[in-house]
């Protein structure tokens, strides 16, 4: 099932997507709590701008989850304030130096994660999406806690749609720059796999419904420049940034 959220005229409502068709759902996190699929709601299909698919109380970072890094696995938190939708254009800073693309597979957690281990990590999980983790990596000296580095307005473009069905072992990741493919890689070559980096943030701090999980792009970053528009493909759910 692929979820997501629009704007209507009642404010933003759960849908899931149905060969171009927006069927409104119940809440999709009271569902998975519950252990079934979310209810399709009375009324057929909807219209309306496709938002981000989730407003997250919590986005973390996956750092040095690369094979050229020798330390272990961190994490680091990004302002939620940052999310905006696929479509959206997001000017790049002037005063950050060179711009990058990085981009990952998040994870959309479903439920508190309170007893949360690498073996039934998917429990946990409502689904996966595209993000594009906006960076300025010439500040990394002297910010090595990414906050000047990662927190332009606009630098997390999240979605537009959860799959809920590809699970968190395999899943394919591509970058596109305008038609360049940049970047064709997955979660099976993350040195750190996916499950083993939710443990690891959930063993530190709790994590619920909505909140998000970027889980590292060691393979696939790539510099950017205004005027581009980049594509991050998890899977066959599409994200798409122009840069302003």
């Amino acid at each position: 099932m692929r979820l997501g959220r629009v704007a209507t005229d009642d404010g933003a409502r759960w849908v899931r997507e149905d060969d171009g068709r927006l069927v409104p759902v119940e809440d999709p996190f009271l569902a998975f709590a519950q252990a079934r699929t979310p209810d399709d709601e009375q009324g057929g299909a909807v219209a309306g701008e496709v938002l981000a698919p989730v407003a997250p109380l919590v986005v973390v970072g996956i750092a040095q989850n690369g094979p050229a890094h020798e330390s272990p696995v961190q994490a680091w938190l990004k302002s939620p304030r940052t999310v905006v939708a696929s479509g959206q254009s997001v000017r790049l800073r002037r005063d950050a130096g060179t711009a990058v693309a990085e981009g990952e597979i998040a994870v959309v957690i479903g439920k508190p994660t309170h007893g949360l281990v690498a073996e039934n990590a998917h429990e946990y999980v409502l689904g996966v999406t595209a993000v594009n983790d906006l960076s300025s990596p010439d500040l990394a000296q002297r910010d090595p806690r990414n906050f000047e580095s990662k927190s332009g307005d606009g630098y997390t473009p999240l979605g537009p749609w959860i799959d809920t069905e590809s699970g968190i072992d395999d899943i394919r990741l591509r970058v596109l720059v305008g038609d360049r493919l940049v970047a064709d890689t997955g979660s099976s070559e993350l040195p750190m796999p996916i499950r083993d980096c939710l443990a690891y943030v959930s063993a530190w701090s709790p994590l619920g419904p909505g909140d998000v999980v970027m889980t590292g792009a060691p393979l696939s970053q790539t510099p950017v420049e205004a005027g581009a528009t980049v594509r991050i493909l998890v899977g066959d759910i599409e994200l798409v940034t122009p840069l302003a």
